[in-house]
């Protein structure tokens, strides 16, 4: 019991000591947005208040959050937060504590205490990548993939990888290459996808920002990256070949992509409360309506965020998985409706700059996308009939 106590109490000093800092992400979002540039700032805000190792095991010198610390919802609700200022900013956020969570789980005790000690103590930003589409959009007359091939103690990566979010603001990314050839992981095999540690830094890599013009997440400048035969040593494989999908590392994190859409779909919430009633409409009972349905909706997406939590927290991995995409396909419906409610309640002026609610519009219809929704449900469906499913990108 005491052990509990000491966690919640640790998780709210974290929280309170990151509710200082939102209102100036808030500040800073749409500059950030307009200019499409990383929050550098932030990170560096992050970092000094001691939150920028939130995945990073307490033994290591960090928060010791998340699915392998016992304590998941404590990150995900300081993902909640970030997205209610900036949704660009916790989509970074996420990439990094994510990374993290991988080096935990699967790096050596030599690549932790290398990498973790980078991240305390020189603030260094970490980002996962696996972007290869197969298909190109209008007006592209080359597709995107990378080639990786043995060579001496190491591993040669040569091509393109797109939406490669934090492009120029990370320091290291995990990327996920394919052994069998361009695809990555989403359209890896189970035993061919490596896990390579990259440093950014390496004159072989090179960014592209005129291939992202986005509607919306502009600040993650998830730009296209191309790697000129970079080379990676063993050292900074992680893992073994197939790890990521065979042990399903990527359902530990979708239900942190729906604590973002919560984020945003809150920050909506209470712009539509103060606007209201700043307008003296707290009596229509339309717009009643409308707050009630924002209340109810942040009010289950918040009830599905703790109840899978719990489920990772407790170890019942298999029972977090299916949960895991139940909770990411509700609360992309539950958000989505509360914006839509917010622009109704408050008519169109909210949508008009300097107002927050366009940013959060744009960039979570664009965020909602990283995933299929038709294939997140479908796969639920397959999961409830007892037929085969894939947990980690929902293909048939």
């Amino acid at each position: 019991m005491n052990t509990d106590v000491d966690q919640l109490t640790a998780e709210r000093v974290h929280l309170d000591r990151l509710s200082e800092l939102v209102p100036e992400f808030a500040q800073r979002a749409d500059e950030y947005d307009r200019t499409a540039t990383f929050p550098t700032r932030d990170f560096d805000d992050l970092y000094g208040a001691g939150l920028h190792a939130p995945t990073v095991p307490v033994s290591h010198g960090g928060l010791g959050l998340g699915p392998l610390q016992g304590d998941t919802l404590g990150l995900w609700q300081m993902t909640q937060q970030l997205a209610g200022a900036d949704l660009s900013l916790a989509r970074c956020w996420e990439g990094h504590a994510n990374s993290l969570v991988l080096i935990d789980a699967l790096g050596t005790e030599a690549q932790k205490s290398k990498w973790f000690d980078g991240v305390v103590q020189g603030g260094e930003k970490w980002v996962a990548w696996s972007g290869e589409p197969s298909g190109t959009k209008p007006g592209e007359v080359r597709r995107f993939g990378t080639t990786v091939r043995r060579e001496g103690d190491g591993w040669v990566v040569d091509g393109t990888k797109v939406f490669c979010t934090s492009a120029d603001g990370a320091d290291w990314a995990i990327l996920l290459v394919d052994l069998a050839g361009p695809g990555g992981a989403r359209n890896g095999s189970s035993d061919g996808v490596l896990m390579l540690a990259c440093e950014l830094a390496d004159p072989s890599v090179t960014v592209d920002s005129a291939w992202w013009d986005p509607i919306g997440m502009r600040a993650t400048v998830s730009y296209l990256v191309r790697f000129d035969n970079t080379y990676i040593p063993d050292c900074q494989r992680i893992g073994e070949p197939g790890d990521y999908l065979r042990q399903a590392w990527q359902t530990a994190f979708v239900t942190h992509y729906a604590a973002s859409f919560l984020g945003a779909a809150e920050a909506a919430y209470r712009y539509a409360v103060e606007y209201v009633t700043r307008q003296n409409k707290a009596a229509d009972p339309y717009v009643q309506h409308r707050i009630g349905s924002m209340s109810v909706a942040v009010e289950t997406g918040r009830l599905w965020l703790r109840h899978v939590a719990q489920m990772w927290d407790e170890n019942r991995r298999a029972e977090a998985r299916v949960a895991g995409a139940q909770a990411r396909h509700l609360v992309e419906h539950l958000a989505l409706e509360t914006v839509d409610h917010c622009v109704r309640a408050c008519g169109a002026r909210c949508l008009v700059r300097p107002s927050p609610v366009e940013r959060i519009l744009r960039d979570l219809t664009f965020y909602v996308r990283h995933d299929n929704d038709d294939q997140v449900l479908a796969t639920i469906g397959r999961a409830g009939l007892g037929e085969p499913y894939d947990p980690s990108f929902y293909k048939p």
